[in-house]
């Protein structure tokens, strides 16, 4: 089922993992420092994927719709940096951040085709604009010879 341009099983998917940042976020101790500011960034970008996605349901146009997706896109991309600093870094325990690490990866391919897809069926709209123009002139041009040359 389709909620705008995009499917309620997606709208779904991305709330999910936004709902996963949360929860690991509520998890994380706070008294290090670095963690607290680690996590609330991962919490900032993990829960702005999902509302990207919301505002991509909702694009008026092709292009709004390409640019809300890479906003997403690079949401998603933000939140792997902080999940691999919060594993790596600050020993925060792979079997938690592993997993949403990897949904976020899935979200990432998914989205790229999507916008990968909505920019060459755009490409394709151009160019049978631009031959169907082109068949037109050339019609012109061939009345315009009968009549006047």
């Amino acid at each position: 089922m389709n909620q705008g341009r995009l499917s309620v099983e997606f709208r779904e998917r991305t709330k999910n993992f936004a709902s996963t940042v949360i929860r690991l976020f509520v998890a994380l101790p706070k008294e290090r420092e670095e963690v607290r500011i680690l996590g609330k960034q991962l919490l900032r970008s993990g829960t702005s994927v999902a509302a990207h996605v919301r505002e991509a349901c909702r694009a008026r146009s092709d292009a709004e719709f390409c640019s809300k997706l890479e906003g997403a896109l690079q949401e998603a991309d933000e939140s792997q940096l902080w999940l691999e600093l919060l594993r790596d870094d600050c020993q925060i325990n792979a079997g938690a951040v592993d997993p949403i690490h990897r949904e976020a990866d899935e979200l990432i391919a998914i989205m790229v085709a999507m916008v990968s897809n909505t920019k060459q069926k755009d490409e394709s709209r151009k160019m049978k604009t631009i031959s169907l123009l082109l068949v037109l002139l050339s019609a012109f041009c061939f009345l315009f010879s009968q009549f006047f040359l």
